[in-house]
C-alpha cells in the first residue's frame, strides 16, 4: 500500500491513471552510490531519464507490525510517503536512508 504526496502543480495523476513507481538509492545506471547532496543535471545518462517525476528524500520512520508487515515513512522535501508491505520485500530500506522515488505513467 502506497500513500504519496506529489506536487500536483507540476505533475498531475488522475485516479484512473496507471503508473510505475520505483524506489532507488542511486540514480546512477551502473548502481554505484551517489552523494545525494549534489544533482548535476544531464551531464551523463541516469535512471531519472526514464521517468517523468523524480523526488529525493529521506526515510524518517520505520514501524514494524506483528504480522510481518512494515510501514516506511519518508519525506521528500516536505512531501510525505507511507509505504506499507511485507517486511521481506522491503528489508533493503533502512532508517535514515536517502532515496529517490521515480514515477511515470504507463
Amino acid at each position: 500500500d502506497l500513500l504519496l504526496d506529489i506536487n500536483c502543480e507540476i505533475y498531475s495523476i488522475q485516479e484512473s491513471d496507471r503508473i510505475t513507481v520505483v524506489l532507488a538509492g542511486t540514480l546512477n545506471l551502473d548502481g554505484t552510490p551517489d552523494d545525494h547532496f549534489s544533482y548535476t543535471g544531464q551531464s551523463e545518462p541516469s535512471l531519472a531519464d526514464n521517468y517523468e517525476y523524480v523526488m529525493h528524500g529521506r526515510v524518517f520512520e520505520i514501524l514494524y507490525q506483528k504480522d510481518g508487515m512494515i510501514s516506511i515513512h519518508a519525506s521528500f522535501g516536505g512531501l510525505l510517503m507511507r509505504l506499507t508491505g511485507d517486511q521481506r520485500h522491503l528489508s533493503a530500506i533502512q532508517p535514515d536512508m536517502r532515496l529517490y522515488i521515480l514515477i511515470k505513467k504507463d
